[in-house]
């Protein structure tokens, strides 16, 4: 998810930033429908994609913050070819909205965790924050729920300071390891000290980079420790080269394509509402970078999605 308010460091040279600044907000709160339309962010919605020629999943979004009912999101995402999603959770409130929204639709899996710019305000206590901490490792455990995240560390915005930032990420690595989910991790401006506790800590089995920011050198380091990287809008961007050139030099069996709607929508709709539909327009960009067939990525991403999320019922 893009950074809840808060001052804000400026993106390094080349890094696409602007997208989230206008559109954050604390938290993601939940529907009063329990599956209605959300809040939105108040930007008109991104035009239809053109449909894949294969199927294939959206590795991250949110589902509660996205205008529109959790029913018509999917159904605009499945014309166009997008017949899985994962919807994540950023604190305990839009945690338990993803399980519960799991549960209730078999084209979605969900993550839960606390985001790290949400990490000062989950807990005002010790006390507080191991039960914020034992609600996301309970929630961990359901079937529905696929990640733990998406959780790390975010120093683009100083909404909690780095040291709570790295005690919450390192609870949520301990999450990922006991309940055996994968990690989703958050990292923005932060590379080095994700990947150092990682390494200290003990990564668990599957590591999913959601929104991939570094460049081609830090995307081949993730690859030779066996992480994911999942690619957002942010690489169909006019001065995302170095996101391209990362995403030529990353395995396509190491890729996931993602949305993070209702932000960041790829170009031609850059600057409008998210929905998953438009995880199809990335695919192309990331084919494109690695000169591949759309459809043969289509294949080796759903297989990815399978082997890091486990099986679909839909």
């Amino acid at each position: 998810m893009t950074s809840p308010p808060g001052r804000r460091r400026h993106p390094a040279a080349g890094q696409p930033g602007a997208e989230t600044d206008g559109a954050s907000r604390r938290g993601s709160p939940v529907p009063d429908d329990e599956f209605g339309p959300g809040p939105g962010i108040g930007r008109p919605p991104a035009l239809a994609p053109e449909p894949l020629p294969g199927s294939a999943l959206d590795s991250h979004c949110h589902l509660e913050m996205i205008g529109l009912a959790v029913a018509d999101t999917l159904a605009l995402a499945a014309a166009a070819g997008i017949t899985r999603v994962v919807t994540v959770g950023t604190d305990v409130a839009s945690s338990r909205w993803a399980a519960r929204c799991a549960a209730s639709f078999p084209a979605v899996a969900a993550a839960v965790a606390i985001h790290p710019n949400e990490t000062a305000a989950a807990a005002d206590s010790p006390a507080a924050r191991d039960a914020a901490l034992a609600v996301i490792a309970g929630l961990a455990a359901l079937p529905q729920v696929r990640a733990v995240g998406e959780t790390g560390l975010d120093y683009y915005r100083d909404s909690a300071a780095p040291d709570v930032q790295r005690d919450w990420f390192r609870a949520h690595i301990d999450i990922a390891k006991q309940t055996g989910k994968p990690l989703m991790i958050h990292d923005r401006d932060a590379h080095a000290d994700v990947l150092a506790i990682l390494a200290a800590d003990g990564a668990p089995e599957q590591v999913i980079f959601h929104c991939y920011s570094g460049d081609a050198e830090l995307a081949e380091r993730c690859v030779r420790a066996g992480y994911v990287l999942s690619f957002a809008g942010t690489v169909t961007f006019g001065n995302a080269s170095g996101l391209r050139a990362a995403a030529a030099v990353t395995p396509a069996e190491l890729l996931l394509a993602e949305t993070d709607a209702p932000f960041l929508a790829p170009t031609p709709n850059r600057g409008k509402s998210n929905t998953p539909a438009q995880v199809a327009t990335t695919i192309r960009a990331l084919a494109a970078a690695k000169h591949m067939d759309v459809a043969k990525l289509c294949a080796v991403i759903e297989a990815t999605g399978e082997r890091v999320f486990g099986p679909w019922s839909a």
